[in-house]
């Protein structure tokens, strides 16, 4: 893909003239760079201050890498972000790694490019000296002897000069484009920093999804409570009253009215179970602990609850952590046939610990949908694990973990 982009720029840049935008940007930039490079080829070319040239590099490297970063996004556009964020940077070989990817930069590709810069900026010169020669070689006296040696090459020396002045943006270009390529690669983030950063926005975006998943089923509890249920209590309430004050209404008549109170009651009860489902408000008021001991009053089988909560335990989890125990207490009841339930909470190091165990015939297979399948996924939803427990003939235990915080 790079090389493919890389090929496009050139084909590009065939067609640049010398003059354009493009052309004059790109100089500017392989030109900014030559300077940063100077000290590493005095070091070169004079052996005794190779030692204090790579100290001063090994010292200053993180101010360098933020000037050619500087560089890049003022002269080229690019933005090239730095190489992890601290909590990727935590492990010693990988500030190992960085540090020499950065020095292989300064040291080697930066000083090697800022050469080829060097030696397209003389392009560029040579082009336009060659190419104004009719413009300038009159300006010689004529007892000097360059003036005589061009009066037979100066047609030949402008055709080159054009020639020259048409592949120095072509030049400038691929020496610019491989500079911006080596400081992505050495600069910035590599593969796996890049991939380790997707993966902790990608956490943070479900966490975000998950909290705005629980808000709309708060929304949608609060409005069917306050709406929908408080129409339906005051319709239950006048059927009754007309149940009650009717006496002289003809039998059809009153029978129409005791089947209509009775359908508003139903439709209460019904809705009643719909809001607990989406969000039970005691949980919101009072708590996990309170929560989970009205849903085993409501089991149909008994059931020995046991919470000790003493870690602050993220909203979203806490709704998770209910209708986990709530849909764990409703498979029993349907597929266990045992006769007790019991039910452990605890905190402890960040993690919320939920342990469902029945006295049941056990067998439970998550491949077979028993409903297993959907507790798993309600807890990965926000990065909980689920384990189940479940030889024939029973006892059938159900663990789940989930961090306490988002």
């Amino acid at each position: 893909m790079p090389s493919t982009t890389l090929r496009r720029a050139l084909v590009r840049s065939l067609g640049r003239p010398p003059w354009s935008a493009g052309a004059w940007r790109d100089a500017r930039f392989t030109a900014a760079g030559i300077p940063v490079a100077a000290p590493v080829w005095l070091a070169v070319t004079e052996p005794s201050l190779l030692f204090p040239v790579l100290a001063v590099v090994l010292v200053c490297s993180r101010w360098l890498t933020a000037l050619q970063r500087g560089r890049l996004r003022a002269l080229r556009g690019v933005e090239v972000p730095p190489p992890g964020a601290p909590a990727a940077l935590r492990l010693g070989r990988l500030r190992l790694a960085l540090a020499w990817r950065q020095l292989g930069y300064h040291l080697l590709i930066g000083p090697v490019l800022a050469l080829c810069a060097l030696a397209a900026g003389y392009v560029w010169g040579i082009a336009l000296v060659l190419t104004t020669l009719y413009a300038w070689v009159w300006l010689l006296p004529p007892e000097a002897g360059l003036r005589g040696e061009l009066a037979g090459l100066d047609v030949a020396l402008t055709v080159f000069g054009v020639l020259l002045l048409v592949a120095a943006p072509w030049l400038t270009t691929l020496t610019a484009r491989l500079e911006v390529r080596a400081a992505q690669l050495l600069l910035g983030p590599n593969r796996a920093e890049k991939l380790e950063r997707r993966v902790e926005e990608i956490a943070e975006s479900r966490a975000g999804l998950v909290d705005a998943v629980d808000a709309e089923r708060r929304r949608i509890e609060r409005d069917l409570h306050d709406g929908a249920q408080q129409r339906l209590t005051s319709l239950a309430m006048n059927l009754g009253l007309a149940r009650r004050t009717l006496r002289d209404c003809p039998p059809d008549a009153m029978q129409v009215i005791v089947a209509a109170h009775e359908e508003a009651q139903a439709a209460i009860d019904e809705l009643r179970d719909l809001v607990r489902g989406l969000h039970p408000a005691v949980l919101e008021d009072r708590g996990l602990d309170a929560a989970l001991s009205g849903i085993a009053a409501r089991a149909p089988l008994p059931v020995r609850l046991d919470v000790e909560l003493s870690e602050r335990i993220a909203p979203t989890v806490e709704a998770v952590a209910y209708f986990t125990v709530s849909e764990a207490l409703t498979n029993v009841a349907k597929h266990a046939r045992a006769e007790q339930v019991d039910v452990s909470v605890r905190t402890a190091g960040g993690v919320l610990r939920l342990v469902v165990s029945d006295d049941g015939v056990g067998g439970a297979d998550a491949s077979r949908g028993t409903g297993l399948t959907g507790l798993r996924q309600r807890a990965a939803s926000v990065d909980g694990t689920l384990s189940v427990l479940s030889p024939l003939g029973g006892p059938t235990t159900i663990t789940v973990e989930l961090p306490c915080v988002l």
